[in-house]
């Protein structure tokens, strides 16, 4: 062999040598944090002896004798699996992030200090039952009991092997109750109402009069979409779905706009508009087995590890001391089930999106501000940030009667007018009793039973569904709802006057709507409107989501019947409909507008489309590129850029109404000079660049575009998967997977029209309860039950919860054990 090829034969080997070597070295640093699933460890503190089933999915069942063992091991086991992202979470939610990552989060953690959720939380915690500080602080002691047993960066996760790397000096601390009650208040800010829309109405006033503002928010379309609750309105102190309201005289609404700018992303889900759910509940006498079923799914961001974790919490017998036998998904970091079933009950939940947090817009003089006439004490504290690698900093969180001042951290605040300074008023914010509403659920065994655990359960305001063994089906808005002494929420307002204060007390719960087993025999939420305020007051919110996705559902169950009882499969078969409820709607105009050439050509596959958003339709590339390109060429050049439509039937309505007014000025683009464009200009613009960019991305075939190449879930790590080190987020990420659906479908996989047609919001899991037979029950959550990359469990559900199947959801003991393949006994 010449030299120069035994010299590159020479290094060649070396190289992949090393390379076998740095392999080894990974899998065996990766494997070292695998749980162990199988066999028996000691838990000290334990009162009895713990079993843990799991099966193929590593889907953990627990049971104890006590209540205080069964929390301790599912401490013990969400450690086991998830708590690197338990510690990220905590430190998130406390301001803490730089201890972690440096200076580079240093203005997340300023906002976060500012907002105060871990302050808040501690302040909770003394106000929870004694029961629920007991499950909780059980919870902690088998977090730290796993966390003992590992005090190496290798035996806990990868990404502390990872981070070791850039803060070597890190080392996790104990877990408290507080960490988990914190938690919560992330949930919440999630799940927050309208703060973003207040902000955008607010922007686009700066350059667009207020009627034409108007036109970006159209009422809820009563007429044709109907609310949760159709019968009903409050009687005689309370709410009574018999009765029937009076009519009443109109509203008197007195709005304020100032120019303020979002609070940062990193504080919220990267797009907002998609953040929604699904659900329903049909009652027996509409069902194949005489009993209700029950269906679920959340819209949230995507996450990898999925937000959610699938468990069993099971007494080994039902007292009053140990009286769970619970099923469902819960949050790693906090005890108990979120979303699930028990023995006798089941529930889930919708985002119900009442107007709870308020922009007041104040004035500020020193370390005074102004109210009524009169200067005020600004309430102050102190927050000192730890940075990895840096020295502390220090900042002084301000507060007026209504809230923290944002402004002072978080710059694109930014007030204006009079004004100088933006305070933040939010129900979160106030300590309450979220915690304690989880165990009420997870004991609750009928309907008064749950509607107990409802009326604690504060933040976030939920539509509650309902259905039991006993075949009652319902409905119940919860949650700490404000009352306005003037105004409706939806614009910032001045805080110095006091006429745009909340009330002293909420709505109280017994005024909140519900509904017990109703005439048509099924309930639908999906982030719609709760109830018409014509037979309502006080003001719930005006920012719903347009009932596309609740209208929808309710036709699919109405045609199911029409066929006979519903069963599982039909329940199924709606979670996945991927019918796109505005294409009836924009075709028609679209298909009336002068086109010829290539884009007349791929214009064509919208005649026969069915209008259905599955993965290997062409029709559904186009029609959604088309739509894309509708909101672009109509509203950008109107609005700043924060205000600009994101997509969702909120657009819906909007398009929908300016169909019918070709001439409106919104049709017009303003960047254009000496030309007016009218809606047919602007569509045929929109259909020809849609054509042109498919073309260009996809081929010029027109017939073999697929939604699913442009229409893609990429699973990144909520951390590390960030990182921009491009072979750590190959460590942590998956993906990408090509999904079906679209924003406003039942299937609501949401993408951003600003950005391209990347989901950005997904059903998070599924869920399907069988209350004739619990072990009957289908499931599925996003990516798995493990958040240690490389186990078979980290990713195992992604692919099947892609393609729209479900998994087995046991729960009674013989099922569990039968499909159990790891067996862990935990002894005192």
């Amino acid at each position: 062999m010449p030299w120069p090829l035994r010299w590159f034969a020479r290094v060649l080997t070396v190289l992949l040598a090393l390379a076998l070597v740095l392999a080894g070295v990974l899998v065996v640093t990766v494997r070292t944090s695998f749980p162990q699933a199988d066999g028996s460890l000691r838990l000290p503190g334990l009162s009895g002896k713990v079993e843990i089933y799991r099966d193929k999915s590593g889907i953990p069942h627990i049971y104890a004798g006590t209540a205080a063992d069964l929390f301790m091991a599912q401490g013990f086991v969400h450690a086991q699996d998830r708590f690197f992202e338990m510690d990220f979470r905590r430190h998130m939610t406390a301001g803490r992030l730089s201890e972690l990552f440096g200076a580079s989060t240093l203005k997340t953690d300023k906002a976060l200090r500012t907002m105060g959720w871990r302050w808040v939380a501690e302040q909770e915690l003394g106000g929870l039952a004694p029961e629920t500080r007991d499950n909780l602080n059980a919870y902690a002691k088998g977090v730290n009991t796993w966390l003992a047993a590992n005090p190496n960066a290798s035996d806990r996760s990868l990404e502390y092997s990872v981070l070791k790397l850039q803060n070597g000096a890190y080392q996790p601390e104990k877990w408290t109750a507080a960490d988990s009650v914190a938690w919560l208040k992330a949930m919440a800010w999630d799940l927050r109402s309208n703060v973003e829309s207040e902000i955008d109405r607010a922007l686009a006033l700066t350059k667009l009069p207020k009627e034409r503002v108007d036109q970006l928010y159209p009422g809820y379309p009563y007429d044709r979409h109907s609310p949760i609750v159709t019968q009903g309105t409050l009687a005689r102190g309370h709410f009574d779905q018999e009765a029937e309201p009076r009519r009443r005289a109109g509203r008197l609404l007195t709005q304020a706009a100032a120019a303020l700018d979002a609070v940062p992303d990193t504080m919220s889900t990267e797009d907002r508009e998609g953040i929604g759910s699904n659900s329903w509940v049909v009652s027996g006498a509409n069902t194949a087995t005489g009993k209700p079923l029950l269906a679920n799914d959340p819209h949230l961001a995507p996450q990898m590890p999925s937000v959610w974790y699938q468990a069993g919490l099971h007494c080994r017998k039902l007292t009053e001391e140990c009286p769970y036998d619970v099923t469902g998904f819960t949050f790693s970091g906090v005890p108990g089930v979120i979303i699930g079933h028990t023995d006798k009950i089941s529930w889930g939940f919708t985002n119900l999106g009442p107007d709870v947090a308020d922009l007041f817009l104040e004035q500020v003089e020193g370390d005074t501000y102004l109210y009524q006439g009169e200067r005020l004490k600004l309430a102050t504290r102190k927050e000192q940030i730890k940075v990895a690698g840096g020295d502390p900093v220090t900042i002084t969180v301000r507060s007026t009667r209504h809230g923290p001042l944002i402004n002072e951290v978080i710059d694109t605040a930014r007030p204006s007018g009079e004004a100088n300074a933006v305070a933040l008023q939010w129900t979160a914010l106030t300590p309450g009793r979220t915690a304690d509403a989880i165990f009420e659920l997870n004991r609750a065994s009928d309907w008064e039973q749950f509607k107990a655990a409802a009326a604690l359960f504060d933040v976030p305001a939920q539509n509650l569904i309902y259905a039991d063994t006993s075949g009652k089906i319902g409905y119940q808005a919860p949650g700490r709802i404000p009352v306005r002494e003037n105004g409706d929420g939806t614009w910032p307002v001045p805080g110095w006057t006091g006429e745009y204060d909340w009330k002293p007390e909420p709505i109280p719960f017994d005024r909140l709507p519900s509904v017990e087993d109703p005439a048509d025999g099924f309930i639908v939420t999906a982030n719609n409107a709760v109830i018409d305020p014509a037979r309502y007051r006080p003001l719930l919110t005006k920012d719903w989501s347009y009932g596309y996705r609740s209208e929808r559902i309710r036709d699919l169950i109405e045609e199911a019947l029409e066929k006979g009882p519903i069963d599982a499969a039909a329940m199924a078969r709606i979670q996945q409909d991927t019918y796109n409820g505005f294409a009836e709607t924009l075709i028609p105009a679209l298909m009336r507008v002068d086109l010829a050439g290539p884009s007349g050509q791929a214009r064509q596959l919208l005649k026969t489309w069915d209008r259905r958003e599955d993965l290997d339709s062409a029709a559904a590339a186009y029609f959604n590129a088309v739509w894309r390109q509708v909101l672009v060429l109509t509203f950008n050049d109107d609005l700043p850029e924060q205000a600009r439509p994101a997509g969702g039937d909120r657009w819906y309505e909007v398009v929908r109404l300016l169909l019918a007014a070709p001439g409106d000025p919104f049709w017009d683009d303003v960047t254009t000079k000496n030309r007016k464009e009218t809606r047919d200009d602007i569509l045929r613009q929109a259909m020809a660049s849609a054509h042109q960019e498919l073309a260009n991305r996809l081929g010029d075939d027109v017939t073999s575009w697929r939604w699913g190449d442009l229409h893609r879930l990429e699973l990144v790590n909520g951390s590390l998967g960030t990182s921009g080190i491009a072979p750590v987020e190959a460590l942590f990420n998956r993906g990408p997977l090509s999904v079906a659906g679209g924003k406003d479908a039942v299937n609501a996989t949401g993408w951003n029209v600003q950005r391209g047609y990347e989901i950005t919001a997904v059903p998070s899991m599924r869920m399907i309860v069988d209350l004739s037979d619990l072990d009957r029950s289908r499931w599925i959550n996003l990516t798995g039950a493990s958040g240690h990359a490389f186990h078979d469990n980290y990713g195992d559900q992604a692919e099947v919860w892609a393609r729209g199947e479900l998994l087995p959801m046991l729960s009674t003991p013989e099922s569990v054990r039968k499909a159990a393949v790891h067996t862990l006994r935990l002894n005192p």
